[in-house]
């Protein structure tokens, strides 16, 4: 019973043997190596051909013929894109001589280096709008003025010039230049030769123009926001800051660590709300998210830093300079935030000066499935989105270049590609594209 068990491993040992000394023999040896070449060599050239650029061999160039599934396995895609990394990374540090090629033809990656060269430099100009210094320029070898307009981005210069002659009073008007040109009628110098230019701007002065921040029909905004925002301009913005008559109310903005820009807007709303009542101007002070370097000198730790302030720099003088005078604080021309209770910031009575016009607000509360006409935090939205639009009338210049920043990133790439593909001539000429990335 034991004997058909030992001829089979012995048959099984003489079979293994005869079958190393065949595999050790030359002729063998040949015919498995060529084998496993040829096998490599044909997968090889089918990732070729499935690739998605074009590979240089020997002179012949191979181009790409589908965009299939390539049929390698994961070792021989590690080796395709050693190959492909290696020759980026050459085409990168290489000056590339201009084509008169459409971008939109062409399939070597060169449109994609483009595109990242532009939005690189747009993004190193809005870098050096804030920051004030860039190294991109002396590493690319391009010359600024010859970089494209990008057409997602704002000219925060002359922006901030316009938006500062909107927030000031005209000569011997009462309001500012705001006509229905917002403002760019009051840049002509007047002559005799413009005349009549002349009298319908004083005319569109004096008859009281509503503000330029406002955009959109009236249907659009809540009832009576033109007229708001105008009132609203003209009581923090008094002729005569050092008239007798005229009081304020200094406040910081709420900085515990627990509340929000929500939270700090509403608190200055409730302020906002109760200097009109009581006919005061506010006065903001400290605001602890503009405590950094990028708010310098006077904006350091203050609402201009980012948007206009919310009172003329005369009166803001003046009120910081009662705020020293014990007996203004005692008779009442000046008060501060701990002048009034919590509940009186936060939910404090909304102005009545214009009636009622929040009873005339669009339904947009929602109750079991009904709208909700009327309820007793309509008057409060109304009011906080007026004094909101107020207080962010105007962007500064720094807050436009922040604004720009999160543009670019957010389209940049997007604007650059259309921009590359309107321009009639290649960009740049001589484009050298350095391993930015």
């Amino acid at each position: 019973m034991n004997m058909e068990p030992l001829n089979q491993k012995s048959l099984e040992r003489i079979v293994s043997q005869k079958a190393l000394q065949i595999g050790s023999s030359f002729p063998c040896q040949i015919c498995v190596v060529g084998f496993l070449s040829g096998v490599c060599l044909t997968s090889l050239f089918l990732a070729l051909l499935t690739s998605l650029g074009t590979f240089e061999f020997g002179g012949i160039s191979f181009s790409a013929i589908s965009q299939g599934n390539s049929p390698l396995n994961s070792s021989s895609s590690g080796f395709i894109n050693t190959v492909a990394n290696v020759d980026c990374r050459f085409k990168r540090n290489e000056v590339v001589a201009e084509r008169g090629v459409d971008s939109k033809r062409s399939k070597d990656g060169t449109d994609d280096e483009r595109v990242f060269l532009l939005h690189s430099a747009w993004s190193a100009l809005l870098s050096e709008s804030v920051d004030g210094k860039s190294a991109f320029w002396h590493r690319a070898g391009l010359d600024k003025s010859a970089v494209p307009n990008a057409p997602h981005l704002e000219n925060c210069k002359l922006s901030g010039q316009k938006n500062e002659r909107l927030d000031m009073r005209a000569e011997n008007e009462r309001l500012p230049p705001w006509t229905t040109w917002k403002g760019l009628l009051d840049t002509h110098p007047a002559s005799m030769a413009n005349e009549q230019l002349e009298y319908f701007r004083h005319q569109a002065i004096s008859e009281g123009s509503y503000p330029p921040w406002i955009t959109g029909s009236d249907e659009e905004n809540y009832p009576l926001t033109r007229k708001v925002q105008r009132d609203i301009w003209l009581h923090q913005h008094p002729e005569n800051c050092r008239d007798p008559n005229v009081r304020f109310l200094v406040a910081d903005w709420e900085r515990l660590p627990g509340f929000g820009i929500g939270a700090q807007l509403a608190g200055m709303c409730g302020l906002l709300a109760i200097a009109i009542n009581e006919k005061r101007v506010l006065v903001t002070s400290y605001y602890n998210r503009a405590d950094h370097d990028g708010c310098k000198g006077s904006y350091n730790s203050s609402w201009s830093c980012y948007f206009f302030p919310e009172t003329s720099q005369e009166c803001r003088d003046r009120a910081f300079e009662l705020l020293g005078n014990k007996e203004a604080l005692e008779r009442g021309i000046i008060t501060t935030k701990d002048s009034y209770k919590s509940k009186e910031i936060w939910t404090g009575r909304t102005p009545r000066v214009w009636g009622e016009p929040w009873r005339f607000l669009q339904p947009t509360t929602e109750m079991n499935g009904s709208l909700v006409a009327f309820h007793r935090k309509m008057d409060r939205r109304w009011w906080r989105a007026q004094a909101i639009r107020y207080l962010m009338r105007f962007q500064t210049q720094y807050m436009c270049g922040l604004m720009n920043i999160a543009r670019n990133a957010a389209f940049g790439k997007e604007a650059a590609r259309m921009v590359l593909t309107s321009l009639r001539t290649e960009w740049p000429k001589v484009l050298l594209i350095l391993d930015l990335k």
